[in-house]
């Protein structure tokens, strides 16, 4: 089962699609438009339901099979929500919104499965129902969340889910997963450290919390490479430190924030254990005021072995036996699909987006050449987990 002569004929129509939704980028729940389009879309392939402002501005879409009698109902789930970046791409489809850009591939996503959709209304080639997913607010939003907690999977009776990313760097034409974490847990932090402020000059009158914020930047640093177990995962990353206005004051307040990764959950709770930890010793050695905010955010994307074994399966039909990895290396990023395999049993597999710019670039673009493969696998993976018999 190599790529689908009909999807194959639909690529160009796609293309089209991704480079609208391109041109119109939207944020988090804001996806207005793009879930407009998608619902209208749907609507006249002529699937059997069409439901909007699920989980705030998700869309789902239900397709019957010829029959229905196997009772099984499978779900594809794919992103529509755009990056607070300014593109810098040149394309003539680029981003007509100032600051916001499709840099993650999610508009090439929403068109593959909306793709994948056409072709399913037409040909109804399978004995069951498949629910056609489309998310708002991935990107921090917790999108998937909110479409679970609204009642998605048992509204629509949803048994397995399945997901897919683009990848930059693995070729078009490769697929890539492996059973349990795939992802990684996402979980934020802000600490604000308190000293005394004054003049520059008088140091000894101080209680400097730039020096003890430096002092905990390094400490942080140390949780990873001196209390994980080397085997293991986990990344504690600073991304923001903020302190003073003046060349001659020392301030009185320093703010650092940034995010934690993790693959296990018992690496999740030491982490946020000992950032609390050093946090207060470190207050209590230079008696200043240490305060961490810690927030849970996306749990580990962790693959259910037989849905992935099965995924894998059907993306080897699409582009051959060596085309497919099935035991890639865990990817510290994290994914609100992750929502969706807590609540059912199911697949995230990433797909090759060839040489490209990374995500979350300015440069970044979704590849066209990978739509015709996206497509199949979603074709393939309803008709060969429903077959018509």
């Amino acid at each position: 089962m190599p790529i689908v002569n009909r999807i194959a004929g639909m690529t160009d129509e796609i293309a089209a699609w991704r480079q609208d939704f391109h041109a119109h980028p939207e944020l988090l729940y804001e996806v207005h438009r793009t879930a407009g389009v998608v619902a209208e879309k749907l609507k006249a392939f002529g699937c059997d339901e069409v439901v909007p402002g699920i989980g705030k501005t998700g869309v789902v879409a239900v397709i019957k099979g010829r029959k229905t009698g196997s009772g099984k109902v499978i779900g594809i789930r794919a992103d529509m929500d755009a990056l607070p970046i300014h593109e810098q791409t040149s394309v003539p489809y680029a981003s007509k919104t100032p600051g916001v850009m499709h840099a993650c591939g999610h508009d090439g996503h929403t068109a593959m499965l909306l793709g994948a959709a056409k072709y399913l209304a037409e040909t109804r080639n399978f004995d069951g129902t498949a629910v056609i997913i489309f998310q708002p607010a991935e990107e921090g939003g917790a999108g998937g969340k909110a479409m679970v907690d609204d009642g998605m999977m048992d509204r629509f009776g949803i048994q397995q889910v399945y997901g897919l990313h683009n990848m930059p760097g693995l070729p078009v034409g490769k697929f890539g997963l492996r059973p349990g974490p795939l992802l990684a847990a996402s979980d934020i932090f802000e600490i604000s450290i308190k000293g005394r402020g004054g003049h520059a000059s008088k140091p000894h009158d101080c209680n400097d919390p730039i020096m003890i914020g430096c002092q905990l930047h390094g400490l942080l640093q140390t949780i990873v490479s001196r209390n994980v177990d080397p085997i293991r995962s986990g990344v504690i990353s600073v991304t923001v430190f903020q302190a003073g206005t003046a060349n001659n004051v020392i301030p009185e307040t320093v703010r650092l924030a940034g995010t934690v990764r993790s693959l296990e959950a018992r690496v999740r709770d030491l982490l946020e254990r000992r950032m609390n930890e050093v946090c207060a010793g470190l207050a209590l050695a230079h008696n200043a005021e240490i305060k961490l905010n810690y927030r849970r955010g996306y749990p580990v994307t962790s693959n259910h072995a037989d849905e992935t074994r099965f995924a894998a399966a059907v993306a080897r039909e699409v582009v051959g036996p060596d085309g497919v990895n099935d035991d890639m290396a865990p990817v510290m990023g994290g994914e609100d699909f992750s929502f969706m395999l807590e609540s059912r049993p199911g697949a995230f597999i990433f797909m090759g987006n060839g040489k490209t710019a990374g995500l979350h670039t300015p440069d970044y673009n979704f590849n066209d050449e990978a739509i015709p493969v996206g497509v199949s696998f979603w074709a393939r993976l309803v008709e060969t987990a429903m077959p018509a018999g």
